[in-house]
């Protein structure tokens, strides 16, 4: 039983960026516009990849679901942060913040272990190009993705339900612009040691892990990379993981810093610059990383464009 002077929380206050006072309305339409991009860059990436046979390879297998992951972990977050960059209060009902804690750890993991199987598949093609065919089937290629997924639905539901099953009573403050695991677990009215325990356990398998696993990957492709003889050949090798291991230095360098540094009882500013950067930033880059330099995916819109704007 709680205090009787708290009444049961059902919504919470999202103090977002009120920080930065007029500043918010330039950073709505930078925002906006971040969105708008990354919706249409990976939209073309997934477009490309399922329209052109010469992109039906696992690495673009990867790409694709790892598109599709970005525009709806963005979906996630954005729009709600736009309707509070908006208003003079930002509220969001108990139900609505559930649902998107829940979707966020979901996407976030997906996008943790995604990034994990691109990895596998670079080391696969550079380390053991005799056996790629064998060790990345068809049939390998979608139990990675299946099993990101899964990582993402057990993470998704565990935090959700762990957090929610609390009472939540009097403070509704929540010191973000979304409903993170952590603001959201520190406003319980009970204890929350076993929530950040369980928290910790979670960021260790599913995020720490996989970067711990792609750093092995790496390794073993820089060794490989050394070992070959000319210079032409060691940047031919390079540039076929570059784009990823930047994709990868992105999104894991600044969630590294949001969560595992030490923090305060409510995240600062800092924080949420650091959210933004990982969560809204980094998805918009993921496209123009992968294409500008990519010439499978540039020739793949150059055939495209040929065949539905210019005709046969």
């Amino acid at each position: 039983m709680g205090d009787d002077n708290e009444t049961d929380v059902t919504e919470f206050v999202l103090l977002g960026f009120s920080g930065f006072g007029f500043l918010q309305g330039h950073l709505f339409w930078g925002v906006l516009c971040i969105y708008v991009v990354t919706l249409l860059g990976n939209s073309l990436i997934v477009f490309l990849t399922l329209a052109d046979p010469a992109l039906h390879s696992p690495m673009y297998f990867f790409l694709c679901h790892f598109s599709v992951v970005e525009i709806l972990y963005t979906t996630t977050i954005v729009p709600r942060m736009l309707a509070d960059l908006r208003s003079s209060c930002p509220t969001i009902p108990l139900g609505s913040c559930f649902t998107q804690l829940y979707f966020f750890s979901l996407f976030g993991v997906t996008e943790c272990c995604l990034l994990t199987a691109m990895a596998y598949d670079r080391y696969a093609a550079i380390c053991c190009p005799l056996h790629y065919a064998t060790l990345m089937s068809q049939g390998t290629c979608t139990g990675m993705v299946g099993a990101s997924y899964l990582a993402g639905f057990i993470t998704g539901t565990t935090h959700s339900v762990c957090i929610f099953t609390l009472p939540f009573r009097g403070d509704n403050t929540i010191h973000h612009f979304l409903c993170d695991i952590l603001p959201v677990l520190r406003l319980a009215s009970a204890s929350t040691f076993w929530g950040e325990v369980g928290n910790l356990f979670v960021t260790i398998t599913f995020v720490f892990t996989p970067f711990l696993l792609i750093v092995a990957s790496y390794a073993c492709i820089l060794a490989t990379i050394l070992g070959v003889a000319t210079s032409q050949g060691r940047q031919k090798l390079f540039s076929t993981c570059s784009s990823h291991l930047f994709v990868v230095i992105l999104f894991f360098g600044t969630a590294t810093v949001a969560y595992m540094r030490p923090q305060a009882d409510s995240f600062g500013d800092t924080d949420q610059i650091l959210t933004l950067f990982y969560t809204v930033v980094t998805p918009m880059c993921n496209p123009f990383v992968y294409s500008l330099r990519n010439q499978e995916v540039a020739g793949a819109m150059r055939r495209l464009m040929k065949r539905y704007l210019w005709g046969p």
